[in-house]
């Protein structure tokens, strides 16, 4: 029989009764608590896309003409923006282990076992990332699910 204690522990999510509960984000990988190689913040990861993003909104208005956010006929080029924002992290990400943006905010991206993502940690984790659904749900380590499904972990350097 299922009682209250068995639904209230399910609903306060994963971790509410896990014996192995980290002290600190990053510590079941085997990171440091801080400092390089550390797990990146969420602050910094968010300033990171922000960055890309808008990198990519003005590449689009100077290559194609995609009007601006802020202007009256916005939203009829996002498509293209998205484009060219997994294009970025498709090549940056895949050959230097990180976008523009993260390397503004200091961070890179690297597979769980400390090397640069693969080809296919690359993909799995830039489709998932334009899809920005799994991106914006996060383990104890804070790690986005796109970051999980693809094996990797962005770490400030």
């Amino acid at each position: 029989m299922v009682d209250r204690k068995d639904v209230g522990s399910w609903l306060q999510g994963p971790g509410s009764r896990a014996p192995e509960a980290a002290e600190y984000a990053g510590e079941r990988l085997g990171l440091p608590r801080e400092g390089s190689g550390s797990i990146g913040r969420v602050g910094r990861r968010l300033l990171g896309v922000l960055v890309d993003w808008t990198l990519c909104t003005f590449i689009a208005f100077g290559l194609f003409h995609v009007p601006l956010p802020f202007t009256a006929t916005a939203g009829s080029g996002a498509w293209i923006t998205l484009v060219i924002f997994g294009v970025e992290n498709l090549l940056l990400v895949g050959t230097l282990g990180y976008t523009i943006g993260h390397r503004v905010v200091g961070l890179r991206v690297r597979s769980i076992n400390g090397r640069p993502p693969s080809p296919v940690q690359t993909v799995v984790r830039t489709v998932l990332l334009c899809l920005f659904l799994p991106a914006m749900f996060w383990d104890r380590d804070g790690r986005g699910l796109h970051d999980k499904a693809a094996g990797t972990v962005i770490v400030r350097l």
